[in-house]
């Protein structure tokens, strides 16, 4: 058995797993707690978890764990929350924040709710909790850094402030007339406390000695009930899963799709294990390109339209990130190998029967006369292309396009346009010609 951490913007994985033997998990949501309850492992530990966008981790599930016997460990910011609302209960929370949820210090999520960076990019904290500004504004007025006015005065301010615009960038900025905040601000980076994560590493020494220990019985002696809602939860996963399979299943009965589509995965998994080597992952510019991209081949132009696509394809925000990413990677790994494709490019088109076609046409593409044209043209011809000869709506970025099928740039894709353009014209032509001056049969009426 194995230990799981929900964990995001708190901690770095690496400081989980030098703390615990754990298998790490992105921050939990509705329904994952019962997902891995399923496998039965040694404990859960419940760090991060998501409080908008997707829906939250259930008091349930936690519930219907410990009932499995399963120790559940929460801190620092989701796992607090839960904890302290579950303590009673004998979910086990960890910490100074689960301590004030529990005691009624603190009553508000938005106090440990942070803005991070998406999954690929290692869940980067992007604003600072209100739990760490507090921890840090009473550690500066203890040590005299900070007059107890302006000290009440930055936590009031920063109280105000959206939990994803809590930076101490933008809190400096708008009391920069405060007493004593200039030196504050520049003692700040050797003075801040991170409350959360030191909460975090607390929780995973404690779960490392629980499972230290020879392991005894302490199932919940409360029955999680059976209610409809809990009913659905349970069917759902169980059942997103059970389709997941029969999905792939029916995948199997079109054995060319099945062969393409396997792949795809396998590059998929090389791409993933290459930029986790490489410590390279897509920037958010990169997703977004990507986002556009598929959007406009989707015709989700509209948000609407967009949401209603994620909930046909049983995806969220979260999963459609993902997808995303994973398209980033295979084009960088492709873009990174493109001077080594053609050879086993070549070689596979020889194996499926298409190498002796394709060379016949690029032999009589050859031969026919290239003229310059204007820019007006070239436009024209890159819109036949797109819109007639492939059906569908011009990139936003030609640039891209270009590199992902192995061009170097927009002028080499241009060019590679307007040759097929002037080939299809020239047979276009010749058949018209052929048909014109077709000498009529013996019998026939001319």
């Amino acid at each position: 058995m194995t230990a799981f951490v929900f964990v995001g913007p708190t901690l770095p994985s690496d400081d989980v797993t030098a703390a615990l033997d754990a298998t790490i998990l992105p921050p939990v949501q509705q329904g994952d707690v019962y997902r891995v309850a399923r496998e039965k492992p040694a404990a859960i530990g419940i760090i991060d978890g998501y409080f908008d966008g997707v829906p939250s981790v259930w008091h349930k599930e936690i519930l219907w764990a410990m009932e499995q016997d399963i120790p559940v460990f929460g801190s620092a910011s989701m796992g607090a929350l839960r904890a302290a609302e579950l303590a009673d209960f004998g979910m086990i929370g960890v910490g100074g924040i689960f301590q004030d949820y529990l005691n009624g210090t603190l009553h508000d999520d938005d106090e440990v709710a942070v803005l991070h960076s998406p999954a690929e990019l290692g869940f980067q904290p992007l604003s600072t909790p209100m739990v760490s500004i507090r921890a840090t504004v009473k550690h500066a007025e203890n040590t005299g850094v900070l007059p107890p006015e302006s000290a009440a005065e930055v936590l009031k301010h920063a109280k105000a402030r959206h939990y994803r615009e809590r930076t101490w960038k933008d809190i400096g900025q708008a009391l920069e007339d405060l007493p004593g905040l200039a030196a504050f601000i520049e003692w700040l980076p050797q003075g801040q406390i991170d409350a959360k994560a030191d909460d975090a590493r607390e929780m995973l020494a404690r779960m490392s000695d629980h499972l230290s220990r020879p392991r005894q019985a302490q199932g919940s002696a409360m029955r999680t009930e059976r209610t409809l809602m809990w009913r659905q939860l349970c069917d759902r996963v169980d059942n997103r899963e059970g389709q997941n399979h029969a999905v792939i299943d029916e995948l199997r009965l079109n054995p060319e799709l099945y062969a393409d589509m396997r792949i795809r995965a396998v590059l998929s998994l090389i791409a993933e294990e290459e930029a986790v080597a490489q410590d390279q992952q897509p920037d958010r510019d990169t997703l977004i390109r990507h986002m556009a991209d598929h959007r406009t081949r989707a015709g989700l132009s509209h948000k609407a339209h967009l949401l209603e696509w994620l909930e046909a394809n049983d995806l969220n925000l979260a999963s459609y990130e993902d997808i995303l990413t994973d398209s980033a990677r295979v084009e960088a790994i492709l873009a990174s190998r493109s001077g080594q494709l053609n050879g086993p490019l070549l070689a596979e088109l020889k194996r499926t029967d298409l190498y002796a076609k394709l060379r016949d046409r690029a032999h009589a593409k050859a031969k026919v006369e290239k003229a310059r044209r204007s820019g007006a043209d070239q436009l024209r011809i890159v819109l036949w292309y797109f819109e007639t000869r492939l059906g569908q709506q011009i990139p936003e970025n030609l640039d891209a396009y270009a590199v992902s099928i192995g061009l170097p740039g927009r002028e080499a894709l241009c060019d590679l346009i307007e040759t097929e353009f002037l080939y299809c014209q020239t047979e276009a032509n010749a058949s018209l010609a052929q048909d014109q001056t077709t000498p009529a049969q013996e019998g026939e009426v001319e």
